[in-house]
């Protein structure tokens, strides 16, 4: 929710009000319009699914390049449930080397982010991609710290119905009485539309949108049949602080009904190294 102001000379955007970051593509995406049911574990303890403050959007006449500066703040946000940092400062670069071609899209990123702790204290946790699971899988704590830099390293190549792609992140806290402690993780994914649709992309903004079937179930075609697989890992340990390992594969497959109803069945195994012990789960998930 908020304002856009398109500045066309500078070939940008600026926006004020409560939006995404700008941080990992699959955070800036609509959540149901991504590959997977959920996104992945590293990605939901890292990265605040919004923000309230001021961002610009640019990129350079042919294309090539997109670029996000941010500045957010956290006075009407803290008690939020999405709210995981204080103040924060985000840059993303994105590198598009086949745009103005016919050869699809070849999307090369790497971002940043400054951010203060709310209240003097840091806390990551994520749930096993499962949002109806009882308990959180990795989870540090609170933990004292002042602020964290994050880096994130993302690459993804679309070039017609099949699409290969990958995000990493790295977390350094500012934390001197837990060590200054470092996490990581990160997801690898493939995925193909078995009835030739070709998924968008928006490249103004960078990011995929949503897949349209070529003819919609309702419309008596077929839908839009996509069988996707990831694999993700996430690592929560370091010095004191045991938030855990976990990794998890996930094969998917998604029926686009229409542009609206899209059907997902998923199954998942994952595997949990925590508090001393080794736990392995399967997942059969199902969603409209």
């Amino acid at each position: 929710t908020g304002l856009m102001v398109e500045v066309r000379k500078a070939h940008g955007n600026l926006f004020v009000g409560r939006t995404k970051e700008g941080f990992s593509t699959s955070k800036i995406m609509v959540g149901y319009q991504g590959w997977t049911n959920e996104r992945a574990t590293i990605n939901d303890a890292l990265i605040s699914i919004l923000a309230d403050g001021i961002k610009w959007t640019g990129g350079i006449p042919n294309g090539k390049l997109v670029y996000v500066l941010g500045y957010f703040w956290n006075e009407r946000t803290q008690n939020e449930s999405f709210s995981k940092h204080g103040n924060s400062l985000v840059g993303r670069a994105i590198w598009l080397p086949l745009a103005g071609t016919d050869k699809g899209v070849l999307h090369i990123a790497l971002q940043a982010r400054h951010a203060l702790s709310p209240d003097g204290e840091l806390q990551y946790r994520s749930k096993p991609e499962s949002y109806q699971s009882q308990a959180y899988a990795i989870d540090t704590g609170k933990f004292a710290a002042d602020s964290a830099n994050a880096y994130g390293f993302e690459t993804y190549y679309r070039p017609g119905p099949f699409m290969v792609g990958t995000e990493y992140f790295l977390t350094r806290a500012d934390a001197p009485d837990s060590g200054n402690p470092f996490f990581h993780g990160g997801e690898v994914l493939v995925a193909h539309i078995l009835t030739g649709e070709t998924r968008p992309y928006n490249a103004k903004g960078a990011f995929f949108d949503r897949i349209s079937p070529s003819r919609s179930v309702f419309n008596g075609g077929p839908g839009a049949w996509e069988v996707v697989g990831r694999l993700s890992y996430s690592d929560l340990n370091d010095g004191p602080i045991r938030g855990g390992k976990f990794w998890r594969i996930t094969p998917m497959v998604n029926w686009h009904m229409s542009d609206n109803v899209r059907l997902e069945f998923v199954y998942g195994y994952g595997a949990l190294d925590r508090f001393d012990l080794k736990g392995k789960t399967h997942f059969f998930q199902m969603r409209i």
